[in-house]
């Protein structure tokens, strides 16, 4: 990884996020940009954190569960740190399939009304 740093217009575009996001992930603590007077700059390390923090909320992670995680690695390291994110992924990949299973019903019952309204219009 390089050891440029991105400013803060260069990570809300390289992220596609907004301002107001990427304010709200530094005072959660997900994100700790370098400081110098008023302007922030982002290292390979932030570029890393905000890839995986997008990552989980894409796999429908809450932000604290994130924020506990990423804490992980910096008390107790890697080995600690991915044991919690089996964890962590099993118990979401359960949610998902329960979600999955709800989604695929009432797809069946829509598309059942759908049909059957269709076929009384004749």
């Amino acid at each position: 990884m390089s050891d440029e740093r991105l400013t803060f217009k260069e990570m809300c575009a390289k992220f596609d996020v907004t301002p107001r996001t990427l304010r709200y992930y530094e005072y959660i603590e997900l994100l700790t940009p370098e400081k110098e007077g008023r302007s922030r700059f982002y290292t390979p390390r932030e570029v890393a954190r905000m890839t995986l923090i997008l990552r989980g909320r894409r796999f429908g992670f809450s932000l604290e569960e994130l924020r506990q995680w990423l804490l992980i690695y910096d008390e107790k390291g890697t080995e600690a740190q991915n044991r919690a994110w089996i964890e962590l992924a099993d118990r979401q990949l359960s949610a998902l399939r329960s979600q999955y299973e709800e989604l695929t019903e009432s797809i069946t019952d829509l598309q059942k009304l759908r049909d059957d309204v269709a076929d009384g219009l004749g």
